[in-house]
């Protein structure tokens, strides 16, 4: 049963809506676990971290070169001139995501920069990582969610293609926004992995089913022994996802 199990994974296909965060120090061990995982991901997200380091649009480059989708999650936040111009940079590199902060200028000013191009811009609503108490201990006074539903409307009224938001505000944002609105949900936890940080959690299957149009899974892939395995477990456990004879 076992051997059946792990062959049936190993003929799933890579998913597009499963998005793998490079969330590693360095751009050399980026590049290794692209290569160990792979064709079983074609989504990759590059964070400030590899930026930080000098090369993550290099690497952005190499993704996009290799037939990946590339979500720059840079998560913006400045003045509106600034992150105008930012955007407009980014919208030619060909990259698919970029996250700003779901302030109304931010948005705004983001959606105007990228223009023409392809690149979608997603709002960030509120962090994963932080609870109610959490938001009361920075000054906001409402809960996650009212906070969540506040930004979704103003992201609409900006322009934007999506939201990224928990996996529990994930149905809201899918009402809110409809059925070609982009909602991406980090958070995203296997059964069998470890909460890590992320305070609204869910499983990938089920943040689809409240309506995720992609999810974000990092450490319970990118800490397994064996990554491409973990992939394409996670994929499995989706639903919907294409078999190699399909």
């Amino acid at each position: 049963m076992v051997a059946a199990a792990t062959l049936a994974q190993s003929a799933v296909k890579a998913d597009p809506r499963l998005i793998v965060p490079l969330d590693l120090p360095t751009v050399a061990e980026a590049r290794e676990m692209v290569a160990a995982l792979g064709d079983s991901i074609c989504f990759y997200k590059v964070g400030l971290e590899l930026f930080a380091g000098g090369e993550g649009m290099t690497l952005a480059g190499e993704l996009k070169a290799a037939g990946k989708q590339v979500f720059l999650d840079w998560k913006l936040h400045d003045i509106g001139t600034t992150v105008q111009r930012s955007a407009a940079v980014l919208a030619g590199s060909g990259c698919d995501f970029l996250t700003v902060h779901g302030e109304p200028q931010v948005m705004a000013s983001a959606v105007r920069g990228r223009g023409a191009s392809g690149l979608k811009i997603l709002a960030v609503t509120v962090l994963t990582s932080l609870s109610d108490e959490d938001l009361h201990e920075v000054g906001y006074h409402e809960t996650a969610r009212a906070l969540v539903e506040r930004r979704i409307h103003q992201a609409i009224e900006a322009g934007c293609d999506g939201v990224v938001a928990s996996p529990h505000e994930a149905a809201l944002a899918r009402a809110l926004g409809g059925k070609d609105f982009l909602v991406v949900t980090p958070g995203v936890r296997p059964d069998w992995s470890a909460k890590n940080d992320q305070a609204r959690a869910a499983t990938p299957l089920d943040a689809l089913r409240y309506g995720a149009s992609h999810i974000v899974c990092g450490r319970p892939i990118t800490a397994a022994n064996d990554p491409e395995a973990a992939a394409r477990r996670v994929a499995a456990e989706m639903g919907g996802a294409w078999s190699a004879t399909a």
